[in-house]
């Protein structure tokens, strides 16, 4: 399932530079019966299958090994739930200042409880869903850390650029032509005047997060500067409705 991040796209790209390492455990591997038994039926009953202690147990074991025999002592033991702390620019940059990171994807209704008991771990989230593994969040969770790191993208500047870098969303990007079936570039683009270009995407950023996640703005506290952008893309934004309105039919 991970060939997806490992095999392609700048996750790929930097696994095979050496730019981070990336290790499986299965723990059918750590399996004691000829069957290579991972779950069984829950106590108490009901639907669907937990996850044994004892194979999950040992991986985690053998994983945290592996990292202290690289020097790593404390490695953070990530638990891939539904339970957990929602994932976002501040989790992922937290989580990517760690020495190392054991990740666990969960499978079938749970995991024996004991098993965190012995191995007590963060727990992550990366939505409000039920997905059929923790596989999926996993990948989610790398590809997030790995962009981050140092040389991974093919511009020093790009993941700070990104959406939520900031704590805002992104602005509006454009490449060529300048004219695409009547829809043309925003002239403050063309001027070729840096300082010019940074202010207009900054207002851009503040301006999209307040239309699309003003929950984003109630977090943060904002500079003279930013609430001087955010007032003139309100005054734009409020011209062109009103612009539209009286230029639209009788």
């Amino acid at each position: 399932m991970f060939a997806a991040l490992t095999e392609h796209g700048v996750s790929g790209r930097a696994i095979r530079s050496g730019l981070c390492g990336l290790r499986f455990w299965d723990p059918r591997d750590f399996t004691l019966d000829g069957y290579r038994t991972v779950d069984d039926r829950p106590f108490g009953g009901g639907p669907g299958m937990v996850m044994l202690a004892e194979p999950l147990d040992l991986a985690l074991t053998a994983a945290k090994t592996a990292l202290r025999r690289k020097g790593v002592e404390r490695p953070r033991l990530i638990s891939l739930s539904p339970q957990g702390r929602r994932l976002d620019q501040s989790l992922v940059e937290d989580l990517g200042r760690a020495e190392g990171l054991v990740l666990l994807a969960g499978r079938y209704e749970g995991i024996d409880e004991r098993l965190f008991q012995r191995h007590p771990m963060e727990e992550v989230s990366i939505g409000d869903y039920v997905l059929s593994g923790g596989e999926l969040p996993a990948m989610v969770l790398l590809d997030a850390l790995i962009r981050r790191l140092p040389g991974a993208l093919g511009h020093a500047g790009s993941a700070n650029e990104d959406s939520f870098a900031d704590g805002l969303l992104d602005c509006p990007h454009y490449t060529r032509p300048e004219q695409y079936l009547g829809l043309g570039v925003p002239p403050e683009l063309m001027t070729g005047n840096h300082a010019g270009v940074a202010r207009w995407r900054r207002k851009q950023a503040l301006g999209r997060t307040w239309q699309r996640r003003p929950d984003l703005l109630d977090r943060r506290r904002l500079s003279r500067e930013d609430e001087d952008l955010l007032d003139a893309f309100r005054e734009e934004t409020r011209r062109d409705a009103v612009g539209s309105e009286e230029s639209g039919p009788d």
